[in-house]
């Protein structure tokens, strides 16, 4: 399948969620999901961090250079941005950030996938986790949603589960 003229070259590289507690979000995606912290730039003037996360393929490593490092961040493909605006995290005011599965409906979620969903469950479940959706429950038994410390879903799936599905 060929490119559309003029967008030779363009790259998926990052969706971005705003988090409330970066030390709970850099810990769940990094310690949980096994990501990455590729980099993280604070903008002390506007009162915000921005964290872009990745997972690394085998013997990839973060540039220590500058120009470096952000040519690896932005031409990369899948990076996660989690933007922090500067006090939610001890605002006993703030409500949180709209997951999107709520009314009115939004974003809908982040997709995981992993070798063994029932493997990836069960460390989640060890873990303390949240769910969703367990594997078992529902009709689509291949697949697991669990969210992280804002309440964003992630969908946990495997390219082996979802063939079945594909060839509907």
């Amino acid at each position: 399948m060929s490119r559309i003229p003029g967008t030779e070259g363009f790259v998926l590289n990052q969706t971005m969620l705003r988090v409330r507690d970066p030390r709970a979000s850099l810990a769940f995606y990094r310690d949980v999901l096994g990501m990455t912290l590729l980099q993280q730039l604070d903008f002390a003037e506007m009162k915000f961090s921005l964290y872009f996360l990745a997972y690394l393929k085998d013997g990839e490593v973060v540039p220590e250079h500058p120009v470096e490092r952000a040519h690896f961040i932005f031409t990369r493909e899948t990076t996660l941005e989690l933007t922090h605006n500067w006090g939610t995290e001890s605002d006993p005011g703030f409500a949180g950030y709209h997951s999107g599965n709520e009314e009115p409906r939004g974003f809908g979620h982040l997709g995981v996938s992993v070798p063994d969903v029932a493997a990836a469950c069960a460390r989640f479940e060890e873990l303390g986790v949240p769910f969703r959706k367990r594997p078992q429950d529902g009709a689509m038994k291949e697949i697991a949603f669990i969210t992280d410390p804002d309440g964003y879903w992630i969908e946990i799936l495997s390219p082996a589960g979802m063939a079945p599905a594909l060839q509907q």
